[in-house]
């Protein structure tokens, strides 16, 4: 696509970047249990909400997999793996096998950062290039990154999730830019 500039008798074609915006959504239904502190570093509070929403069981429960669906496109499917996602897949997968729920490492949490893992669509041709955050005008880029097979994971410290004003996840990928709009309500319910 290209947009034509006219100057006096010269025209100059620019290439035009196409986009396409997604607003966050969660899963629908209830998730207990209840959480509106956004995604944070583990702690006391965190942990043992982490390990009550993993003794849950059940097939897909909405505190565990918030994440699916959540900047749903045409394009791209993310997955977070947090500090409170590592406690509380671990006691869910033991329950959800008829096994005693462990008491996952605090310690292995405690050193857990925010990862988010980005994969192509099948029918997607638009494969990942980049993936940063931003908030009021600042772009906040990953601490690491690494792309693979048209995807990626992409690795940031806890304060860009904080839920004190809305984000917007923006994945740049080599035929277009996918953004996703993230509230505040939503980020206080991230875990």
């Amino acid at each position: 696509m290209a947009r034509t500039l006219l100057c006096g008798a010269l025209a100059i074609a620019l290439p035009v970047s196409a986009s396409a915006q997604v607003k966050a959504a969660l899963p629908a239904g209830p998730m207990t249990p209840a959480w509106d502190k956004g995604i944070q570093p583990i702690n006391r509070d965190s942990y043992w909400n982490a390990v009550a929403c993993g003794k849950q069981g059940g097939q897909n429960p909405a505190c565990v997999f918030w994440d699916t669906g959540l900047c749903k496109n045409d394009d791209f499917t993310l997955a977070f793996f947090t500090p409170y996602k590592q406690v509380a897949y671990e006691v869910w997968q033991a329950v959800r096998h008829g096994q005693e729920p462990p008491t996952p490492s605090y310690v292995d949490a405690q050193h857990t950062r925010v990862t988010i893992g980005v994969t192509p669509i099948p029918a997607a041709k638009n494969p990942i290039v980049s993936l940063v955050i931003k908030r009021g005008g600042r772009v906040i880029k990953p601490a690491t990154q690494s792309l693979d097979g048209g995807g990626g994971r992409f690795i940031f410290d806890f304060a860009p999730f904080a839920p004190t004003a809305p984000i917007t996840i923006e994945m740049a990928g080599r035929v277009k830019t996918v953004s996703c709009l993230v509230g505040r309500d939503v980020l206080a319910k991230l875990r």
